[in-house]
């Protein structure tokens, strides 16, 4: 990957346009922090870009390296190096966790993965992520605590070496140790592959470990600020209050639009997705 590049980015869900014009570059190797209050477009922006069904472009446009990523089914998107971190990882009962990671990493290759070498990567990417063994051998997801479901997104990316990682509040539900593993697992994966990130969080302390070079605010639907690290210590010591000195409108507080995976789940009484 050497770009992916957002123009102009309106998307609606069930009739509500939820993003009103989002503009955004990512070069590879670059990390970026997307930060603003829930519900207002965060969440939107990243499943968009990888295709959940639900969200409809209605204006703009997205390309990687040139090309048409909404022109492109989602499997087409991942194998061209997107890779998406839920906010809220599904439960698949009757599939194995390792199944799962096997069956996703031989969709990325021409010939399939030797079992022997999948197990060694899947061991050792439970064994960097402090995970214990046997959740490689239950239902995916099933009877995981939060952190652990977290955790399994990012054994899902070491597996996968994705150009592109979207991250969507990735850091919630960790616990100290844990946000240090996860946040130590994303810089080797950038260090190690040039591996561009967009980071959705709330949380200073776990951005202070990634340390994102660039920075955006999007509220309503649209980014209003753009910086570098310095706008995570503002929001940190100041919230978003200082956003409506700069004539910021911010959103009426409603119920937020809610979508399920729907029929990409193979479970579908998996939990809802909110738009953050």
């Amino acid at each position: 990957m050497k770009c992916l590049e957002i123009k102009n980015l309106h998307v609606s869900v069930e009739d509500k346009e939820i993003l009103k014009g989002v503009s955004l570059t990512v070069n590879a190797g670059e990390t970026h922090a997307l930060m603003g209050p829930n519900g207002n477009g965060k969440s939107t922006l990243l499943m968009t870009v990888m295709g959940h069904p639900s969200y409809k472009v209605t204006s703009g446009s997205i390309e990687l390296d040139g090309q048409d990523v909404l022109a492109m089914s989602v499997d087409e998107r991942s194998k061209a190096g997107l890779f998406l971190g839920m906010q809220y990882p599904q439960t698949i009962d009757g599939v194995t966790n390792s199944d799962f990671l096997k069956a996703a990493v031989n969709a990325h290759r021409e010939e399939p993965i030797s079992l022997f070498t999948f197990i060694r990567q899947m061991d050792k990417a439970f064994s960097d992520l402090g995970m214990k063994d046997d959740l490689a051998h239950r239902y995916m997801n099933e009877g995981f605590s939060g952190g652990e479901k977290k955790r399994n997104e990012i054994v899902q990316m070491k597996l996968l070496k994705p150009q592109l990682a979207m991250l969507d509040e990735i850091d919630s539900g960790l616990d100290i140790d844990a946000l240090k593993i996860v946040a130590d697992n994303i810089n080797e994966m950038h260090d190690a592959n040039n591996m561009a990130a967009v980071i959705v969080s709330h949380y200073e302390r776990f951005l202070e470990y990634v340390k994102p070079q660039f920075v955006h605010i999007l509220v309503d639907g649209r980014i209003v600020a753009d910086g570098g690290y310095e706008l995570v210590e503002k929001i940190d010591a100041e919230g978003y209050e200082w956003l409506k000195a700069q004539n910021v409108q911010f959103k009426k507080e409603e119920a937020p639009v809610r979508v399920s995976l729907g029929s990409c789940a193979v479970n579908q009484k998996g939990r809802k997705n909110g738009n953050g």
